[in-house]
């Protein structure tokens, strides 16, 4: 008896904040077939900015940050992960979309990024890394963020206290953006 093995790479289209997008993953990156709802959520609330400087921090194949670089065409968006076969889709994704406004590097968190400060950062944090990495970083992010610079990110709805009590510690607010059943979408702002 034969078994059916999926295709090694898989491929799709996703309208993200109107515009339509295409997407290439592989199997044992994050949401390989599909956008997943965290991630939409934060897409769809993200306020971002023309001339904006964006980082999308553990961007996996790309969503987020190929979606602000196509949403706002002026904006420059570094994307940063510690996969290097995230770090291969993403570069992809950033081609086969058309971007000339993004910069993908392999990078353990903040670690090998250049010298820049951000208007913006966001990101999906994973639930599975321990509360001692999402604290590092977080204060790394708002080391990483100009004067009046957004921390956007979407957790399961299950961290939101500790992300509250987190962004009151290091940036002294916390705004409760968007709160579905599974996901919270939470935003900071460097003072």
């Amino acid at each position: 008896m034969a078994i059916d093995v999926p295709a090694r790479e898989t491929a799709f289209q996703a309208e993200l904040r109107g515009t339509s997008l295409t997407f290439s993953a592989t199997w044992g990156l994050f949401s390989p077939k599909a956008i997943d709802a965290g991630t939409q959520l934060l897409i769809e609330h993200i306020d971002i900015q023309e001339g904006d400087t964006c980082l999308d921090l553990g961007c996996g194949y790309g969503a987020i940050g190929v979606t602000l670089a196509k949403y706002v065409p002026t904006t420059t968006v570094y994307m940063v992960d510690k996969d290097f076969v995230a770090v291969d889709y993403a570069h992809k994704n950033v081609k086969q979309n058309r971007l000339q406004n993004c910069h993908v590097l392999l990078s353990n968190g903040f670690r090998h990024l250049p010298d820049i400060q951000f208007d913006l950062i966001v990101s999906n944090l994973p639930a599975n890394v321990g509360k001692e990495l999402l604290q590092i970083f977080l204060s790394d992010a708002k080391r990483h963020l100009k004067p009046n610079g957004r921390l956007y990110v979407v957790t399961i709805s299950g961290l939101r206290e500790f992300i509250k009590r987190n962004f009151m510690t290091i940036f002294g607010n916390y705004r409760k953006v968007k709160q579905r059943n599974t996901h919270t979408v939470a935003m900071a702002t460097r003072a």
